[in-house]
């Protein structure tokens, strides 16, 4: 089955429906940042390089699917959150325009979990019910990656849609109870990184692996706010698009607790403290090591990699697409879909 990609970033979200057994034959992605890695990655897929809206559904190709991730910063819990009344916020009913158009089986969205917030859920709403008349039903879930694979706390609102026509309604993969560790991510690599060079320029070729080097720097009175360090038998944090929100390498011992948002290094341990490497934030979120990321500057790749989804939970939520459209799970799923049609009344469940 063939998809389109909006809103592609490098990639990852692409990788795991490859993975799954589709095609990928045409992404967009307007931040020059990114385009020589996406290019160098996924050779085989044209990339379309301008803003999505000034591109007409006519020039994208016909499809099954429609997958993307809209820009997140309006809805972050981090940011201003301006939600739709934010003109990266809107770019969200782009994607529903070329969804509307182009009309193909299914539709998969994924943003950040401030998206949910109260303050945003007339925007919610609007958005549902764009789905909605669009021509789809629609289901959507807060999920935390941990429990696909995925060693990173890290959650995401999924928005899964089927053609009406179809009548399937999605149910979300069950998560799996283990939850993989740093050690199972990065401890091969524990000894190998290298700093950034002056003002953070990129050591190119002479990193052990690609990527595999970590911004220097000091550390904001908002970071030391916060422990910022997971052990070996621990998922990680989040993985930031900020380089210098990265989170601390496992060999650290915890940070200190001195007062209410202040914490420091254990002294004496100072040099333990690096932040983890491009190349280990993209073995996080699960990336293989030949997907190499192509940058001047760390800020750069580490922004890459952040706001990826990561590949081996897109995979799992595209297998369970794979095997809807294919029939397998085809009685599950339509008796899920008489339950209810409407995507209003769908239950917001916390995953």
């Amino acid at each position: 089955m063939n998809v389109v990609s909006l809103f592609a970033g490098c990639g990852g979200m692409d990788l795991g429906f490859k993975k799954a057994g589709f095609h990928v034959t045409w992404a967009n992605e307007f931040d020059p940042e990114i385009w020589e890695t996406f290019e160098k990655n996924h050779g085989d897929i044209p990339l379309d390089k301008r803003s999505i809206t000034y591109i007409r559904s006519s020039e994208i190709p016909d499809c099954d699917g429609i997958i993307g991730g809209p820009p997140c910063q309006s809805w972050s819990e981090a940011g201003a959150q301006r939600g739709i009344k934010d003109s990266r916020g809107k770019l969200f009913f782009d994607f529903i325009r070329i969804l509307q158009d182009k009309q193909p089986k299914f539709f998969l969205a994924e943003n950040v979990s401030g998206m949910l917030a109260y303050k945003h859920r007339p925007a919610l709403k609007n958005i549902l019910h764009s789905f909605e008349g669009a021509g789809y039903h629609v289901s959507y879930k807060l999920l935390n990656v941990k429990y696909y694979d995925v060693p990173q706390d890290r959650k995401r609102v999924i928005f899964l849609g089927y053609r009406k026509d179809m009548n399937l309604l999605y149910s979300f993969p069950k998560g799996f109870a283990r939850v993989l560790r740093l050690r199972d991510a990065i401890w091969d690599l524990r000894d190998t990184a290298i700093p950034a060079l002056e003002n953070n320029k990129t050591n190119g070729p002479n990193c052990f692996i690609p990527n595999h080097e970590y911004m220097v720097g000091g550390f904001s009175t908002i970071y030391m706010s916060r422990n910022r360090v997971r052990d070996w038998n621990e998922a990680s944090f989040t993985i930031q698009a900020g380089g210098r929100h990265a989170p601390i390498h496992p060999q650290a011992p915890r940070m200190l607790f001195v007062e209410q948002d202040k914490r420091l290094f254990v002294p004496g341990k100072e040099s333990l403290y690096r932040r983890l490497s491009v190349r280990e934030c993209a073995r996080i979120q699960t990336f293989p090591d030949d997907f190499v990321f192509y940058y001047n500057n760390l800020a750069e790749g580490y922004k890459m990699v952040g706001n990826a989804v990561p590949v081996t939970f897109a995979y799992y939520l595209a297998a369970k697409v794979q095997s809807d459209l294919s029939g397998k799970n085809d009685k599950d799923s339509r008796v899920a879909c008489s339950q209810s049609m409407d995507s209003e009344r769908l239950p917001l469940v916390l995953t």
